[in-house]
């Protein structure tokens, strides 16, 4: 049973309340089965589906194992978002916080209390706006949260502001993180969390019309290590990325140091040392035998050895060279021009480090001279992105870059955070007050739906998309054409050229070649 989205050929926008009830509980069929949703509490306009499984849950015997397509014949009611397994961590007053820091920051890191969480979460959740339209543009988000933290349910990815504002279609997902999602154990293979997103995305191809997409229109958004894996996915799904467009925000294979698999393998064998599985050979059976709270403290020990900067502390779970998800060498793959031909969206913010500050103060109160600050924004924002920009110019792949400046009241952690890391992400969701409980500002508003509307106009065109719609011209490194959103913290869109910000990308050697 499809679902058409027009009740009496009467477009949904202008049916009652009830009948707005009846269609978003009406049952919709996919691969799963039928699912029934429910409209969105803060946009009634708006079709919720939560939960929505997209792979067969991976404990027992899939415990660090490639998902499995899931499928069924049941009615499943889609109420309810699910979290995976993560390590708590603590919530942290930085000197001179605003009264909505620990909000902001417990939305951003899923410092919720109230959160439970369970190996069976390979779930997705769906925003859509019922109406005549059909063929939307779906946008599928990835999370941040270094690999190892981080969940889609979060004010941060409440979609039904975005869903409701474009009418586009508006996913987010959580996949396994930490141990359960990058193990590196040695002969197995890696980057299962990385392979959850690509079952994920499969799953959207094969039912975004039932929600009144097409599979032709799907782009994928990520943030921080989320944006992370959206470039990752154009190198390794070059033969079939299904998707037609990619937007990284704050991440892109050049941002982050990864494991080889020799490192990945001393964690590993850590871990299973620790809860009496053994240092070497075959320890997945005795691994997948161990409850979940006792591989989490164990794989909790693991330490990555220390950064030379404080700024640049790494996770001991991450993705793992294989030369199948994770390749190890990104500069050269880059600039011989070997990855997806998919038009990309990219970009970083102006103050990085006003997240990451935070996140250092948290470990032993640390702090580092500003000039270490300015270093790792250059090393692991601004310069990543320019590189990924050249050289997709240079391979003739359509590319936008942006950089966001604005500092809103309402959003600010401290005197001086500004543009922090994950702070422009309310813009695109729209949900700024939800996530700091604290009313946003006309100007704010407005810039929420300029990029609301860029994206929006991305992902329903990707090559033509933004230049027809918002007058944003493809990148050229000798040109105007680097976005500047909430420059000055006003509403709007301007452009300046590249080198403004690129300049001291020469000294960190080839980070912009």
């Amino acid at each position: 049973m499809g679902f058409a989205f027009v009740l009496s050929a009467v477009p949904f926008a202008l049916a009652g309340p009830d009948a707005q009830l009846s269609l978003c509980s009406a049952p919709v069929s996919t691969t799963n089965g039928c699912i029934i949703g429910h409209q969105a509490q803060k946009r009634s306009h708006v079709c919720e589906y939560l939960g929505v499984p997209y792979a067969v849950p991976p404990i027992g015997h899939l415990r660090f194992a490639p998902p499995e397509a899931f499928t069924s014949d049941e009615t499943l009611i889609a109420s309810a978002y699910v979290n995976c397994i993560q390590p708590s961590s603590r919530q942290v007053i930085y000197p001179e916080a605003t009264p909505q820091e620990l909000q902001i920051l417990a939305n951003f890191a899923n410092q919720a209390k109230n959160h439970s969480q369970s190996e069976d979460c390979l779930a997705l959740n769906i925003w859509t706006k019922p109406s005549n339209r059909t063929g939307k543009p779906t946008l599928v988000f990835f999370h941040g949260g270094r690999w190892t933290g981080g969940t889609s349910n979060t004010p941060y990815y409440d979609g039904q502001f975005f869903a409701d504002t474009e009418d586009v279609i508006v996913i987010t997902l959580n996949f396994r993180i930490n141990i359960f999602g990058f193990p590196g154990a040695p002969g197995a293979t890696q980057n299962v969390g990385l392979l959850d997103q690509r079952r994920a995305v499969e799953w959207i191809r094969d039912n975004t019309v039932a929600f009144g997409g097409t599979p032709d229109k799907i782009t994928i958004v990520g943030q921080s290590s989320g944006g992370v894996a959206v470039d990752f996915w154009s190198y390794s799904f070059r033969t079939d990325p299904i998707v037609s467009g990619l937007i990284s925000h704050s991440g892109n294979a050049f941002s982050f140091p990864v494991n080889n698999q020799s490192l990945s393998s001393s964690y590993w064998y850590n871990v299973s040392t620790h809860v009496g599985c053994g240092n070497t050979g075959d320890v997945l059976p005795c691994m997948r035998s161990l409850n979940t709270s006792t591989l989490l403290a164990a794989s909790s020990l693991a330490r990555a050895p220390p950064q030379p900067s404080i700024a640049r502390s790494i996770p001991a779970f991450q993705p793992t060279i294989d030369n199948l998800t994770v390749f190890a060498d990104y500069p050269s793959l880059s600039s011989a021009g070997a990855f997806a031909p998919i038009p990309y969206l990219h970009g970083n913010n102006h103050h990085e480090s006003g997240y990451y500050r935070i996140s250092a103060y948290a470990s032993n109160n640390a702090t580092a001279p500003e000039s270490v600050w300015t270093a790792f924004e250059l090393e692991s924002f601004t310069c990543p992105t320019a590189r990924a920009a050249r050289h997709r110019a240079r391979a003739a792949v359509p590319n936008w870059r942006y950089r966001y400046f604005a500092d809103w009241d309402n959003l600010r952690l401290y005197p001086g955070s500004g543009a922090y890391h994950g702070a422009e992400m309310n813009m695109v969701i729209g949900n700024s007050e939800g996530v700091s409980r604290v009313s946003a500002s006309e100007d704010e508003e407005r810039l929420s739906r300029v990029m609301m509307r860029a994206w929006a106009a991305f992902a329903g065109d990707p090559v033509m998309g933004l230049e027809r719609e918002m007058g944003w011209p493809k990148y050229d490194e000798q040109g105007e054409t680097l976005g500047m959103l909430g420059f000055g913290d006003e509403g709007g869109l301007d452009f300046v050229g590249s080198g403004t910000y690129d300049g001291e990308c020469g000294s960190l050697g080839d980070g912009v070649i």
